[in-house]
């Protein structure tokens, strides 16, 4: 005997992609997260195809994963997708030292973030 699976806690228009451990600040990532929130899926990409931050990439790559779990796993419509959420975790940061001048030494910050971002199907008189 198993314990009972557990609810889904998304709906049924919702799929998500989560994309841990990215070497970026949070805050750096969350610049490019903000660029896609509440567009549709198609301009999304369009956007991080042209934009010039490095970690766009990244982001675009976790998007079109979210896409594809839409499409593959709960047969949603693609051209009805829309960026529900796309939010940004700290995850672990990796402490470094620099050595500097008279015996000092300086603190190196080495911060991790976490991206998840839900795309959710929208009709298409609402958009």
């Amino acid at each position: 005997m198993s314990k009972p699976a557990t609810p889904r806690a998304l709906s049924d228009q919702e799929a998500k992609a989560v994309l841990r451990n990215i070497r970026v600040s949070p805050q750096k990532l969350n610049l490019v997260a903000q660029l896609i929130r509440g567009k549709k899926v198609a301009t999304a990409l369009a956007d991080l195809e042209f934009s010039r931050k490095r970690i766009a990439r990244d982001v675009k790559k976790c998007l079109e994963s979210a896409i594809a779990n839409a499409e593959n796993n709960h047969d949603l419509d693609v051209d009805d997708l829309v960026v529900k959420e796309a939010f940004v975790g700290k995850a672990l940061v990796m402490k470094r030292f620099h050595a500097r001048a008279r015996g000092r030494g300086a603190r190196i910050l080495k911060p991790f973030s976490h991206l998840t971002i839900v795309v959710r199907e929208q009709a298409a008189a609402q958009a």
